[in-house]
């Protein structure tokens, strides 16, 4: 009896997933730069909510077309334009923060741009490298690039921090520098062989735009989880208003803000690193909803906190929650899309990301206004769990989905176990 060959990820795959580091690494270092420079020229909470909108924006309206993009046109040089984008933006950012920046309207017009770049660069990342992957390694790539991404997430801010000290236009400088070097590196990684849509009229360019939104309605167990994901962090966006709690909570600055954002890649990471060793097999919906409950409970401690050492905590412990659940949505969504298709949901789902982050981060700021700092970071969490308890009983074909295989599609559409 043959004993079974483990399948190995390729080497093109842990090429484009130091990618995920190096884009995260720049991506989350500056915009907390950003909302450190903001909030330091106004002193608003609700300029920090504005901001989360204005990187919003272009990834709702843009996003169902660029899904058909990723669909129709070379992943590999999709994601190396966007990149580019993204690059041009921390110039600017760079070029403006050394004329000594009295506005933020400029600012917040390059976060336009830059989230214009994002949202090309979201989707067809993703949809490459589980293009380039078998599907029995699809769980541990989906691992191993939140264990990238959060190392990023955790370098990023720290560095980006020490950087601001240094002089406060470094930090962009930094930022683009990180993008060049990851865009040099998917000029190195081949193309998928996935069978691209053959171009066609306005018309089936705009059927296709939206048919990755129609495949997420028609599966309950998609479409529950991405609607967890948006309105639970969607109240738990604190982390945006992280410039404010660092300052009139906690008293620390730029040094001390770079730590607490990275505090969300460190609880991040720590699961991820975990989940990418022994990924989770059984119970997979129940513990989705358990983890985002716990999210809620570390938001509320968040808010309610005025020590540096507790308030660290509180956002390991939410952001290990967070990273949970992240891991079972990351892995049941390409898994339940069949391969042609991937883009385009891919790219819905990306609204859905953006919204419980960004939109999440203008709703923070929004109630902040009206509640307070503190009350607006304790109604965030209390909300979250009102969300979990309304989904356990609402979505009961996530609340008991047991396996990844369960998520599989069984027949021509993509169709899940469940749908009617």
């Amino acid at each position: 009896m043959n004993a079974t060959v483990p399948v190995r990820i390729p080497l093109r795959v842990k090429v484009l997933l130091v990618t995920d580091f190096l884009h995260a690494f720049a991506t989350i270092g500056q915009i907390t730069i950003i909302g450190k420079q903001v909030y330091d020229l106004t002193g608003r909470e609700l300029d920090l909510g504005l901001l989360g909108l204005a990187e919003f924006l272009p990834v709702a309206v843009l996003a169902p077309f660029i899904g058909s993009i990723a669909d129709r046109l070379d992943r590999r040089k999709v994601l190396a334009v966007a990149l580019v984008g993204e690059a041009v933006a921390s110039l600017l950012l760079f070029l403006y923060s050394r004329t000594d920046p009295t506005s933020i309207t400029p600012i917040f017009a390059i976060v336009v741009f830059f989230g214009v770049a994002r949202s090309f660069a979201s989707p067809a990342g993703r949809a490459l490298s589980i293009d380039l992957s078998p599907p029995e390694v699809v769980a541990r790539v989906v691992a191993l690039k939140t264990v990238g991404f959060q190392a990023g997430m955790i370098a990023g801010p720290v560095a980006f921090g020490f950087a601001f000290v240094a002089d406060e236009s470094l930090p962009y400088l930094l930022a683009a520098t990180a993008l060049v070097v990851a865009f040099v590196i998917v000029l190195f990684v081949p193309s998928s062989d996935v069978r691209r849509l053959a171009t066609s009229g306005a018309r089936q360019a705009a059927h296709d735009a939206f048919e990755g939104l129609r495949f997420i309605r028609r599966s309950p167990i998609l479409f529950g989880a991405m609607g967890l994901d948006l309105f639970a962090v969607l109240f738990g966006g604190a982390v945006a208003l992280l410039p404010a709690i660092a300052e009139d909570r906690l008293g620390v600055g730029a040094v001390g803000l770079g730590w607490l954002r990275a505090a969300v890649g460190i609880g991040a990471g720590i699961v991820a690193v975990g989940l990418s060793i022994r990924p989770l097999r059984r119970h997979l919906g129940r513990r989705l909803l358990w983890m985002v409950a716990v999210f809620g409970l570390g938001t509320i401690c968040l808010g309610l906190t005025s020590n540096f050492v507790v308030a660290f905590g509180a956002i390991v412990v939410l952001a290990g929650a967070d990273a949970v659940s992240m891991f079972v949505r990351l892995t049941i969504v390409p898994l339940a899309t069949p391969e042609d298709m991937r883009g385009r949901v891919l790219a819905v789902e990306n609204v859905f990301i953006g919204a419980s982050n960004e939109l999440g981060a203008a709703e923070s700021g929004l109630t902040a206004a009206f509640m307070g700092l503190v009350g607006a970071v304790v109604f965030g969490g209390v909300a979250t769990l009102a969300v979990v308890a309304l989904w356990w009983r609402c979505f009961p074909a996530l609340r008991d989905l047991d396996t990844f295989d369960d998520v599989m599609p069984t027949r021509p559409g993509g169709l899940l176990p469940g749908d009617p």
